[in-house]
């Protein structure tokens, strides 16, 4: 194990994390409002580890990461970066660390569950902070399922290994180029939002903390009524932008910079995901029609709002969908374990996966009728290899022992079974609300145990970085020279 470019690398993301805690001291001091001195306390103590770690690391030595570094770097970068970025929380809200890492986790990986209230009282300095990890966190984690995922072979992301997915030298002048490449996309999306938002009503202070945690998939909003505090524009732009959120960044590359719009909607997983989208909406529309609780405008609305935000795993609310009866909530269950596309910045099991899997169930009833046959499975025109399908059931297998692990763990805290069920699914898919009172849309996960919340943002970094990524570092064989 080479520990030396792990640290430099750390220290690299630590310094610039810093760099974004100074917008919202500078709005602090603007207003002159609290969080100036907070933020530069954090900013100051960030800089001096993030130095440490510098000090202490070789650039030279980046070459020499291999496949056991790779997956140690990707786990101890989130984590520590959340440490450090959870430090205003506790400066400025005087949460207790376990309040504020909890907040901080559920920002960085995109959830979007909370223990905060009076968001609509609260510093604008704390506000514009969650949103930037929001939208920090989104970017990185496309750049990560782009290029390193697929190298590591997580969860059967090997499937979408391009030239971006090789860390050898020659290939490292392209990765870099991919990533300016999303990251420039995810800018131009995140302007277009924020146009969008202030063109339907919303303040320029409002507009910038919804296109960044719409964007991002994330959800954190600047009122305790999130998107319900808007108006019905706004809805429509947050419908349009987490949709787009949700879809591959590469496919959006291509369609912008190669003017190649076919790429999209010929993708498989793009089919997928709209097909989910228009069937459930459609179903929950005439549900809330036939059940008299909205008129057809509204029910469509709020039916198409709700579905994408939960199956992009952004969480905002519109409406307390637990309310609407157990119909919507039985299909709001399923829609928290899907998620979007792989390559988005989306979280859940991923539509390539249920894809794929229902294509193996296809192909298992063809070889029953003709056993000699020769029946290849296919993804998008690839061949889907054995390792390929073997690393997607050790994912899908992991990801359920995680959520039923969690769920033992919540109702030893204290929560109730369906409470600490609903709570550990949204934690490992990171999509946000759960589906009872206390944690659902109208509700936050402040009166859970500390000892829940430190299982829940252990839950959403292993939904964030795909289980295994975690899961890895705790076995013998990883440590073993």
């Amino acid at each position: 194990m080479v520990y030396r470019p792990l640290f430099f690398i750390t220290g690299l993301v630590l310094s610039k994390m810093a760099v974004f805690m100074y917008f919202p001291m500078a709005l602090a001091f603007y207003n002159e409002s609290l969080g100036g001195v907070e933020f530069l306390a954090a900013i100051i103590i960030t800089h001096i580890f993030s130095f440490i770690f510098i000090f202490v690391g070789d650039e030279k030595e980046r070459s020499r990461l291999g496949v056991r570094e790779m997956f140690l770097l990707t786990t101890g970068v989130w984590v520590l970066a959340s440490l450090f970025a959870a430090l205003p929380f506790v400066f400025i809200e005087h949460i207790s660390y376990s309040d504020a890492f909890f907040e901080t986790m559920s920002g960085i990986t995109t959830t979007g569950s909370t223990v905060l209230h009076d968001l609509d009282s609260m510093p604008h300095s704390i506000l514009l902070w969650r949103s930037i990890l929001q939208w920090l966190g989104g970017v990185g984690f496309i750049v990560m399922g782009v290029a390193i995922l697929p190298f590591l072979n997580v969860g059967g992301m090997r499937l979408f290994q391009t030239e971006s997915s090789d860390w050898s030298d020659k290939a490292e002048s392209k990765t870099r180029q991919v990533a300016l490449d999303i990251l420039a996309v995810y800018l131009l999306l995140s302007i277009c939002c924020f146009i969008g938002y202030r063109l339907t009503g919303m303040n320029g202070f409002e507009a910038v903390n919804h296109a960044m945690t719409t964007i991002s998939t994330g959800g954190y909003s600047t009122s305790d009524g999130s998107m319900g505090h808007f108006s019905i524009g706004a809805h429509w732009n947050a419908i349009i932008f987490m949709f787009l959120g949700g879809l591959p960044f590469l496919l959006l590359i291509r369609a912008f910079n190669r003017r190649q719009p076919s790429a999209i909607y010929k993708d498989a997983q793009v089919c997928g995901f709209f097909t989910l989208v228009v069937v459930f909406s459609s179903l929950l529309t005439v549900y809330l029609v036939l059940t008299d609780q909205f008129g057809w405008l509204d029910a469509l609305r709020l039916s198409l709002f709700n579905v994408i935000s939960i199956l992009t795993t952004t969480g905002y609310g519109l409406d307390d969908f637990v309310q609407w009866g157990d119909f919507s909530v039985v299909i709001f269950l399923g829609l928290l374990f899907i998620g979007a596309c792989s390559g988005s910045t989306a979280g859940g099991i991923k539509i390539f996966r249920f894809q794929i899997a229902l294509r193996l169930l296809n192909r298992q009833l063809l070889l029953l009728m003709h056993p000699r046959g020769i029946f290849p499975q296919k993804y998008n025109n690839r061949i889907v290899s054995d390792d390929i399908l073997r690393s997607l059931i050790a994912f899908v297998l992991a990801y359920l022992m995680t959520i039923g692990l969690s769920t033992l763990l919540l109702s030893l805290f204290g929560s109730p079974a369906i409470e600490a069920f609903t709570a550990s699914i949204t934690a490992v898919s990171n999509v946000g609300p759960g589906l009872t009172p206390s944690i659902g849309p109208s509700g936050n996960f402040a009166h859970l145990a500390d000892a829940s919340k430190w299982v829940l943002a252990i839950g959403m970094l292993m939904g964030r970085l795909e289980i295994l990524t975690v899961v890895v570092l705790f076995t013998r064989h990883f440590w073993r020279r």
